[in-house]
């Protein structure tokens, strides 16, 4: 068969593919390749049901960004939650504690498990999660368990018991179908391998990545389902909302056409902006701050 992934190699390659307190001005904003006045974006978001800000996780611009447009959102009226890749779905009491002023900061993070799940720097995320606890605005543990993530990259989808489902969706719900998906994740898969592991080892590095976006997405929906009235914004890696294939399309899928969602890629490379539909909007820090 190969050879079966290690932990580590796993998260290597699945690195490659998502890493690409004080406000900050943005320099500009973009409607596709149009330059837009911010507060035109802002008039936009704020009609939306899901808001993605696409991060490259160490980027202490990017999480900068995120908490500035947090803080406009609130501003201006409309009730927010905050959907996090970066905590895991058994967690979600320790956020709801954690908002509610029952544990502290540094409780949260023992009680996430958040240095061995997640490992950047909490001096990143920090501000945007003291923000919520001072607004009182819910945080959403998205992501699927370390654990069942690792056994599907290992041995696949059909590995998996009937205890590994308390947090993930049933089978029936996790699309493999989306070849332009697969292909882009091959290229990043082989060129975190060079080409060494057998094709098996690639399937089961795509199921655990769809895996992880379909758990991700039914969390996003279901919160939408319970309380309409909230903009979701979704803080997650950039290569979850390219093209609208990892989360977004899944979250449609699982409710209505009619959905509004938009996705903003934060400070983009010139490559990611050369690419037609990669996003809806691109948001650009102002490099003097």
């Amino acid at each position: 068969m190969g050879r079966s992934w290690h932990p580590l190699a796993l998260s290597l390659a699945i690195a490659l593919f998502l890493v690409g307190t004080h406000r900050v001005a943005a320099q500009q904003v973009w409607w596709g390749s149009e330059s837009v006045p911010v507060q035109r974006a802002y008039a936009d978001w704020q009609q939306q049901h899901i808001l993605y800000l696409g991060e490259t996780h160490d980027s202490e611009a990017d999480h900068r960004a995120q908490l500035q447009i947090l803080q406009e959102l609130q501003r201006r009226g409309r009730p927010l939650a905050i959907a996090l890749e970066m905590i895991q779905r058994p967690f979600q009491a320790a956020l709801d504690a954690y908002i509610a002023g029952e544990i502290t900061e540094m409780e949260l993070l023992e009680q996430t498990q958040y240095t061995q799940r997640w490992g950047f720097p909490w001096s990143l995320y920090a501000p945007i999660f003291r923000f919520a606890r001072e607004q009182q605005i819910p945080l959403i543990a998205l992501n699927t368990p370390t654990e069942v993530t690792h056994q599907v990259a290992r041995y696949g989808l059909a590995s998996l018991r009937e205890e590994d489902f308390r947090y993930i969706p049933p089978l029936t719900e996790i699309d493999l179908s989306n070849t332009t998906y697969r292909d882009r994740l091959r290229e990043i898969f082989w060129a975190a391998h060079q080409g060494a592991s057998h094709s098996l080892n690639f399937d089961f590095f795509y199921q655990a990545q769809v895996l992880w976006d379909e758990t991700m997405a039914k969390v996003i929906a279901k919160h939408h389902q319970r309380h309409p009235d909230r903009l979701i914004v979704v803080l997650t890696g950039r290569g979850h909302v390219y093209f609208g294939e990892g989360i977004p399309q899944r979250v449609q899928r699982r409710l209505s056409p009619n959905l509004r969602q938009a996705i903003i890629l934060l400070n983009p490379t010139a490559t990611e902006k050369a690419k037609p539909r990669i996003a809806d909007w691109f948001w650009q820090n102002d490099p003097s701050l």
